[in-house]
């Protein structure tokens, strides 16, 4: 595994501050919500995260993880759209839980991906992302 980038540990402290301001806002409100301060921090962390996943290429290439970076920014993007402009009425708060959860798994996925590839340190779980534990 190629050694961490300061992009790379800024991209990871950065995506560590997300998933915790997102844990914080969903115990305050039961969901994400732009308009509140955590969540507000917790979208635009999300977005500087999935921004600096673009520039991370350990793998040789655009891979899963940039795709889910664009699908992150995607979401982020659209659903504060349909909320500042309530395009669903009543039922935009759906569609920006939906959107907003999304995010976390679009999180979730590359982080749990890179934790499996690289601790314990020496003998990780996986050693390819073909591995069938992934």
């Amino acid at each position: 595994m190629p050694a961490m980038t300061m992009l790379g540990w800024f991209h990871t402290i950065m995506g560590v501050l997300a998933l915790l301001l997102a844990t914080a806002a969903i115990r305050n409100h039961g969901f994400i919500r732009s308009t509140d301060r955590k969540g507000g921090a917790y979208l635009v962390v999300t977005v500087v995260v999935a921004g600096s996943a673009l520039g991370i290429y350990n793998q040789g290439g655009f891979g899963v993880a940039h795709y889910l970076a664009v699908l992150t920014l995607a979401a982020a993007f659209g659903e504060f759209v349909i909320q500042q402009l309530n395009l669903f009425g009543r039922f935009s708060v759906y569609f920006q839980a939906i959107a907003y959860s999304a995010t976390i798994l679009f999180h979730m996925i590359p982080a749990i991906t890179d934790f499996l590839g690289s601790l314990p340190v020496g003998d990780p779980f996986i050693d390819s992302l073909d591995s069938p534990v992934l």
